[in-house]
């Protein structure tokens, strides 16, 4: 009888101090919403003695707005009770004695006493830091366009042991076991050769070692990876000059250099896995100051982390696109500006040439406006197509045509754009009939060839040949040209992409992006060789379709 008597004295003692010194606010709430008790930092935080609150409603410490509907949410609280963990989600304040509103986080649970009385427990600490960061992160977002902008946020929690509770409690030893079993953070608490002394359940849940596994067996060291106490050993002895003979006496030593509060690191589970945690491990000392062991308090920031890293990853998307968006600008700005000055300048010469003799002169600038606006008008076919493209709208139209027609049309509508002295030659082998998408083709073929002609010199030739048969499509463009250099091929399919070498020649770096596009639409390959000054090939290989592919549903 004595030994259970001293246990549970032992334990109460403990509870206790678990209650009395945490650094995170804990009260207790009967049915009827009266405070029943209050920890010294949660009276602390809002600025009242203990006499000023109990017995007083909870509403007591929420702001004067919520108190119509608050009653309502805690009664139903009261009826249908369930644990709430930090970190929910909610926006919630709370409001000290002198009137100062604030910004809280608040984690739930609920007990039934001995006596069959229910009892509402809250975990509260100060969110100001956290909401202020947030509202910063959200200052940022609006500054780029309402989209998300990446500011790591640091969950820094302060949680230290725990001391005295009030004598007039009833049941004390039951009220304070059943705030600590049903804490929302992780706590376990050591002796001074750090050995866990206790384990709550919420540790047992984040750690998948059971109470028994680990309650005067282990040490916190089990849930540490090698490295990282490798490191702190290597920290102690270069910044303290300390040396840590064993892995417990880093963790000892770190924390009695309180540098252990509110660290983030990794814990692993009992399978292996890792986690991210906000790590707290504080002395416990006796009433005559002395060492008597230490408590730690972990909490998971996994969904924290999540959330930070996606705030990364969409700070980078909407770098790229604000990239994208620069390139644009500036390749529209020069490329509309040439041909709309050629119309201009054009326009103004004709209205000077008046008399019949000038028609020579009339015919040269209007056939420079012509060739202007095809050119605008090739530009924005272009833009047209690429919009089609992000959006997914390039829909396969297959159709029986002749091959060999339709790229000696080609020829002659590029024929304008030719330059001095340069030709194309065309041959084909195998069928001439094909069944295939023509306008994707065209549009494939013309950009090619309009490449070709762009970047090759006076004098130079042009060689495309095709290829089909039952199984297979091949196209080939070669040309003599300027080439492209093998830093330059890496990039070459990208939008508005410019080669070092072409910058000084007019285009908008959209058409082999596009080309790579409707290939890839149509299930086709795409390769090509290039050497500086020595010309480019381009090869592009398809399968045939046939007209009972539709009724296959081959074709999306």
């Amino acid at each position: 009888m004595d030994i259970i008597q001293d246990t549970e004295k032992g334990l109460s003692i403990q509870y206790e101090a678990f209650f009395n010194k945490a650094s995170i606010g804990i009260i207790l709430v009967n049915e009827q919403g009266e405070i029943i008790l209050a920890n010294p930092f949660l009276l602390q935080l809002f600025g009242y003695e203990s006499e000023e609150l109990f017995g007083k409603k909870i509403e007591t410490l929420i702001p004067q707005r919520y108190h119509a509907q608050h009653p309502k949410d805690r009664t139903g609280y009261t009826q249908n009770p369930k644990s709430r963990p930090m970190g929910s989600g909610l926006d919630l304040f709370g409001i000290k004695k002198n009137g100062v509103e604030f910004p809280v986080e608040i984690s739930l649970s609920s007990y039934y006493s001995e006596t069959n009385e229910k009892f509402v427990i809250a975990f509260l600490s100060d969110n100001t830091k956290r909401y202020n960061d947030r509202n910063e992160i959200e200052q940022l977002n609006n500054d780029l366009e309402n989209n998300v902008v990446n500011r790591t946020r640091e969950l820094s929690r302060t949680l230290q042991v725990l001391e005295l509770l009030n004598e007039k409690l009833e049941n004390t030893l039951l009220s304070q076991k059943a705030i600590l079993n049903t804490a929302s953070v992780m706590l376990f608490a050591m002796n001074n050769e750090g050995i866990i002394q206790f384990f709550n359940p919420e540790a047992s849940r984040l750690t998948g070692f059971s109470e028994s596994e680990v309650v005067n067996k282990l040490t916190p060291v089990v849930f540490h990876q090698p490295l990282d106490i490798e490191k702190c050993r290597q920290e102690l002895s270069n910044d303290f000059h300390i040396t840590a003979s064993t892995d417990f006496d880093v963790i000892k030593h770190k924390s009695l250099l309180n540098q252990i509060k509110g660290l983030e690191c990794k814990f692993v589970h009992k399978n292996g896995s890792v986690f991210p945690v906000s790590l707290t491990i504080s002395t416990i000392r006796d009433k005559k100051n002395q060492l008597a062991g230490f408590m730690g308090v972990a909490i998971d920031i996994s969904a924290t982390k999540s959330y930070e890293s996606n705030l990364i990853e969409a700070l980078s998307k909407e770098k790229k696109l604000g990239e994208l968006k620069t390139r644009f600008v500036s390749m529209a700005s020069h490329e509309f500006r040439t041909p709309l000055s050629t119309i201009l300048s054009s326009a103004y010469l004709i209205e000077k040439y008046s008399e019949e003799s000038d028609q020579k002169k009339r015919e040269k600038h209007l056939n420079r406006i012509i060739s202007s606006v095809n050119n605008l008008i090739n530009i924005l076919n272009e833009f047209l197509s690429l919009g089609k493209i992000e959006e997914g709208k390039v829909a396969l139209n297959l159709t029986e045509f002749n091959i060999s027609k339709l790229i000696l049309s080609l020829i002659t509508d590029l024929h304008s754009l030719l330059k001095k002295g340069q030709r194309i030659e065309f041959n084909h082998s195998g069928n001439d009939i094909i069944y295939f998408d023509s306008s994707l083709l065209k549009n494939i073929v013309l950009n090619l060839l309009s490449n070709a002609i762009k970047f090759s010199h006076e004098d130079s030739k042009i060689i495309i040949s095709t290829f089909a048969d039952e199984s297979e499509i091949k196209l080939v463009i070669k040309d003599h040209g300027i080439g492209i250099s093998t830093e330059d091929q890496e990039h070459l399919m990208e939008r508005f992409f410019r080669g070092s070498n072409a910058l000084n020649i007019q285009g908008t770096g959209l058409g082999l992006h596009i080309v790579s596009k409707y290939v890839e639409r149509i299930g086709g390959t795409l390769s090509y060789k290039s050497e500086i000054e020595k010309g480019t090939t381009f090869t592009i290989n398809f399968n045939t379709f046939k007209p009972t592919d539709y009724e296959n549903n081959i074709i999306d």
